[in-house]
């Protein structure tokens, strides 16, 4: 049987060292950041005990760019955000069944920093009707990626913070020791829903301080330095 036509390639991001991570899904988190649940008029628990189920949603695997490229500007909006967010790469498939923390942490295998692309005003609008978000976060290029770094080769993930400059100046900065939900806990949660394989990335969340881009607008992201991602909104 022959193809009506040739299959896509698979997305591959580069990984320090000379490898490359082929994509199958891109999950996101929404909200985990207290202060970021704020400044978009939701609750933020009080403590982990009150922070109730995380919030999920996807990106295509195509979404993504890769390579410090430059971002076009999408269709469809007057209203584009960025949100700065960790990637977590996973380098295996989970086993059968809901993870626990070990099982989740031996499932990665690097870490990134990426851009959480939104259409606000289309997620705004689908927000206020009740309907899904998919058009508001779902769309081309909505996913700019750095290359990732080993899991061996960061000391102390939460320690680390996030960062992002637009054209030198600081929009966003948060820990990561801040996440509601942190890594382990996020697959956790995501293992209940989903089976978990090698290929799949997941964008953790972003801090407060989202705000829009225009056209020129140059980006700087950097998870402390350990890895850095760069790019233009043309």
């Amino acid at each position: 049987m022959t193809d009506l036509f040739a299959a896509p390639q698979t997305p591959r991001v580069p990984v320090r060292g000379g490898a490359t991570f082929p994509v199958r899904r891109i999950f996101c988190v929404g909200r985990n950041f207290a202060d970021h649940a704020r400044e978009m008029g939701a609750a933020a628990p009080a403590s982990k005990a009150e922070r109730g189920q995380p919030v999920f949603f996807h990106k295509p695997a195509d979404a993504l760019v890769i390579g410090n490229r430059d971002v076009p500007y999408p269709p469809g909006t007057h209203d584009l955000h960025h949100e700065v967010e960790l990637v977590a790469a996973i380098g295996r498939d989970a086993p059968a069944g809901v993870l626990d923390r070990d099982a989740a942490a031996a499932l990665l295998v690097a870490y990134g920093v990426g851009l959480d692309l939104t259409r606000r005003d289309l997620q705004a609008a689908a927000k206020a009707k009740g309907l899904p978000w998919d058009t508001g976060k779902g769309f081309d290029h909505s996913a700019p990626i750095s290359e990732l770094v080993l899991v061996a080769e960061i000391e102390d993930l939460d320690a680390l913070s996030l960062t992002l400059h637009i054209n030198g100046e600081q929009r966003q900065h948060g820990a990561l020791s801040d996440l509601i939900w942190d890594v382990p806990d996020i697959l956790i949660e995501l293992s209940k829903l989903y089976a978990l394989k090698a290929g799949d990335l997941v964008y953790m969340g972003t801090p407060a301080g989202v705000a829009a881009l225009q056209v020129g607008d140059r980006f700087e992201a950097s998870l402390d330095g350990v890895v850095q991602l760069t790019g233009a909104i043309i």
